[in-house]
């Protein structure tokens, strides 16, 4: 019977980069759901639409559930995020985002 051994070499498929010492830096948000619950939402990608910068974000703790698009807009340098409320704007958004999709799907 031989024995196997694994060892963490510096490709061992492990996830984790033993290269770097330094954390990828997340852009974490934390929003109040209907509950009054704070949740942690991670800033995934953002894109343009007609000239305007839209957000998408995911719970980091439940990837699963489904992303949140919100307008990102500048206020006194900082930047401020909005539901977008209009109908029409949120038609457009969604066109983008699904385009978006679409694309990173063909790579």
């Amino acid at each position: 019977m031989s024995d196997h051994h694994h060892d963490h070499g510096e490709a061992c498929g492990c996830g984790h980069d033993h290269d770097h010492d330094h954390e990828h830096e997340e852009f974490v948000l934390t929003l109040t759901d209907e509950e009054g619950n704070d949740v942690d939402m991670v800033l995934v990608e953002t894109f343009d639409v007609d000239d305007k910068v839209y957000a998408l974000l995911l719970e980091r703790n439940n990837p699963e559930a489904d992303g949140i698009i919100l307008r990102m807009e500048e206020e006194n340098e900082e930047m401020v995020l909005y539901n977008i409320e209009d109908e029409d704007e949120w038609k457009k958004v969604e066109e983008a985002y699904n385009e978006l999709v679409a694309q990173q799907e063909e790579v």
